[in-house]
């Protein structure tokens, strides 16, 4: 197994931006344990993002990627968002448990598919979960805190980008009318908490610029990763990305489509145009 997380530090004219990826992690530990077809959880990947994304440090700013699968453990959820029916033992913290962890895809998932088909066979143990809790999540966090704390002590600011694909139909989660997720992009900011209005809008215009239906908080609005490292009075603007799988991805074939290469450009071009709205902002 690799390390769990990589950091690519700035190789260009640094800018106080942090892009992260955690979900397009593909070395699955081998005691995982799952008991399910790999298939099954690779379609909780978020293909190729840190490819996509790849262009942040000749840009100015630091990328950081997981090499684990979320499957085994979602970087992007709070440590305590555990249902305790999934864990044999007694786990401290379950004041308040997530709809998400209620429906098996909060720190350890449990389902996979609009069916719910059970991961595990068994529940896992207090030690396993909080193993992984030390050797993945931990260290996942540890470099975005310190990344865009060293950032923001160098700065006075910093800008953190939260990389995501998202599926051409909406999850059970969000409970929609219509399947057909329409959006090419979605933006999450948490309904305004962790993003200022205007950088949020910078990208968002960016984007819709290219002449593609980009939505602001329409369903992903933003989960740990945006929440825990936020705070806008203070210069600290983290900002969720969801790139439709739709414009780059065929999911059955699992192979890139001819718009990969376009998406991949696309993204390049607006990594610059943050690092150079960032590096303006603090000037």
């Amino acid at each position: 197994m690799p390390a769990p997380v990589i950091i690519k530090k700035p190789t260009g004219n640094h800018a106080p931006v942090v892009f992260d990826s955690p979900h397009s992690g593909t070395h699955y530990p081998d005691d995982f344990d799952y008991v399910i077809p790999l298939t099954r959880l690779q379609w909780a990947e978020d293909p190729h993002i840190d490819e996509i994304f790849a262009a942040a440090p000749e840009s100015g700013a630091t990328l950081i990627t997981a090499t684990f699968p979320r499957t085994y453990i979602d970087p992007n959820r709070a440590a305590t968002d555990i249902d305790p029916d999934q864990v044999a033992g007694d786990w401290p913290g379950f004041e308040d448990v997530s709809h998400r962890a209620k429906a098996g895809v909060g720190l350890i998932r449990t389902a996979s598919g609009r069916d719910k088909t059970p991961i595990y066979e068994r529940k896992l143990t207090v030690a396993e979960v909080q193993a992984r809790i030390d050797a993945y999540w931990t260290p996942y966090h540890t470099a975005v805190r310190e990344s865009l704390n060293d950032a923001h002590t160098q700065s006075g600011a910093v800008w953190h980008v939260n990389c995501h694909s998202m599926s051409r139909f909406w999850p059970p989660v969000y409970q929609r009318a219509e399947r057909r997720n329409t959006n090419d992009y979605t933006l999450g900011n948490r309904d305004g908490t962790t993003a200022g209005v205007e950088f949020t809008e910078f990208v968002r215009a960016t984007l819709a610029g290219f002449g593609f239906r980009v939505a602001v908080n329409d369903g992903q609005k933003g989960v740990e990763l945006v929440r825990a490292y936020s705070d806008p009075a203070a210069e600290r603007h983290s900002l969720q990305i969801e790139i439709n799988q739709r414009l780059y991805w065929d999911g059955r074939s699992r192979e890139k489509t001819d718009g990969f290469d376009e998406q991949k450009k696309i993204m390049t071009s607006l990594i610059q145009s943050i690092c150079d709205y960032a590096r303006a902002q603090t000037r």
